[in-house]
């Protein structure tokens, strides 16, 4: 039968033994990837998830043995990996605050209205825009316009043709040959 003092030294040899095997298939992998490395010509290009990997089993092994061991990438670059990954886990993405953006569709709207009217100002957009149940203000409808580069009425060029067809005379024949009814009327 076996004693507990023989025991203990049959287990440190077998530990022994198993570390010293461990150890030679860890010599052989790292030869084996400078090797591997040697034949690979320029920067090798490794996916995100390759990346963490990296840096989860690097971590765990600390600087002084990675310089030992790591062929692919430096030290100093596994562990800025784990740091990042770290970082990534504790930080909570940020939600933006403040009022919902005016929709896509007023936008399009109000530049629509803008191109066809251009002597219509901010106000006159904004009463056509009520007409058609959109609630924007005057402001917003500034802000749309500046963002687009649609000056204001004053400073946007009208042609004589355009301001004739805003100020309502539709008719092509001359003022004087329209027929008049009423007081005024020339028979």
């Amino acid at each position: 039968m076996l004693n507990a003092t023989s025991l203990r030294w049959l287990l440190a040899a077998l530990v022994g033994w198993l570390d010293q095997r461990q150890q030679q298939a860890v010599a052989y992998l790292i030869e084996e990837n400078r090797i591997l490395r040697g034949h690979v010509r320029g920067r090798l290009r490794l996916t995100d998830e390759e990346r963490q990997r990296l840096a989860r089993h690097g971590h765990r092994l600390g600087r002084r043995r990675l310089s030992e061991i790591a062929t692919i990438v430096t030290p100093d670059t596994i562990l800025r990996w784990h740091r990042e990954l770290v970082a990534r886990k504790w930080t909570c993405a940020k939600r933006r605050g403040g009022r919902p953006g005016v929709l896509v569709e007023i936008r399009r709207l109000v530049l629509r209205m803008a191109e066809e009217n251009p002597t219509w100002g901010y106000t006159r957009i904004l009463g056509a825009l009520k007409n058609v149940d959109h609630r924007v203000s005057r402001s917003t409808i500034a802000r749309i316009l500046k963002a687009a580069g649609v000056p204001p009425v004053p400073e946007r060029p009208t042609s004589w043709q355009t301001f004739l067809r805003g100020t309502g005379a539709r008719s092509r024949a001359p003022i004087s040959s329209r027929p008049r009814c009423g007081r005024g009327a020339v028979w």
